[in-house]
């Protein structure tokens, strides 16, 4: 049986310890090849300029700035301390003049309507209060034929899995922080209710055994 959903602080990460150790997990994940740049590329996110919601430190949209060309990003991300983490990132990476950060929320983003080629965000959706307003900005501000793109995990995980990804969290003080976001993370069936009920049917959900993916295309 599926435990009900927890929600977890809608602030983001904030304390430079907290977001210094956040930073190493993330790094950690791009190290083992563990963040979806790829899936980005699949998607159809090749050219233009991006959104990235919630990037935390960065990495996943500094990834795809670098296996693309002629591409910028503006990331979008609730907490100051990450945005300075990820600013400090994207100079380290060669790559502080194709990228922005602005502090923000993003079911009020402050860009007009069909300005943006592709919006996404990786692991960020459990946290968000207002998940269906947000998918709804994402897709506002997308041009005719732009990709959406978003992923997380899945609450309903099975119990193995849950004990792979914690053994495998690095470094261990992540681990509480892991436990909470499953908890508040969706199942499958609880997405296609919030993507139905703000008329996004056209866009695909794609659960695998840790987590989903939602695409689709403007």
């Amino acid at each position: 049986m599926v435990r009900p959903r927890v929600i977890e602080t809608g602030d983001g990460i904030e304390g430079a310890v907290t977001v210094s150790i956040y930073n190493e997990f993330q790094r950690h994940m791009r190290d083992r090849g563990w963040i979806e740049t790829q899936a980005l590329i699949k998607a159809g996110m090749t050219q233009g300029r991006a959104l990235e919601i919630g990037p935390g430190p960065g990495y996943l949209g500094l990834e795809w700035l670098k296996a693309t060309e002629g591409t910028s990003l503006v990331g979008v991300e609730i907490s100051a301390d990450m945005i300075e983490v990820a600013r400090r990132n994207a100079k380290d990476y060669g790559l502080a003049e194709r990228v922005e950060y602005v502090q923000g929320s993003g079911d009020h983003l402050p860009f007009p309507d069909a300005s943006l080629d592709a919006a996404f965000t990786a692991g960020s959706l459990h946290e968000w209060e207002n998940p269906g307003g947000t998918l709804l900005e994402m897709w506002r501000v997308l041009r005719p034929g732009g990709h959406l793109f978003l992923s997380d995990l899945r609450r309903d995980m099975l119990l193995p899995l849950q004990w792979f990804l914690w053994l495998s969290c690095r470094p261990r003080a992540l681990r509480p922080g892991l436990r909470t976001s499953l908890g508040a993370s969706y199942t499958p069936a609880e997405l296609r209710d919030i993507v139905r009920g703000i008329g996004l049917e056209s866009c695909r959900i794609s659960p695998n055994p840790l987590g989903f993916t939602i695409t689709g295309r403007r």
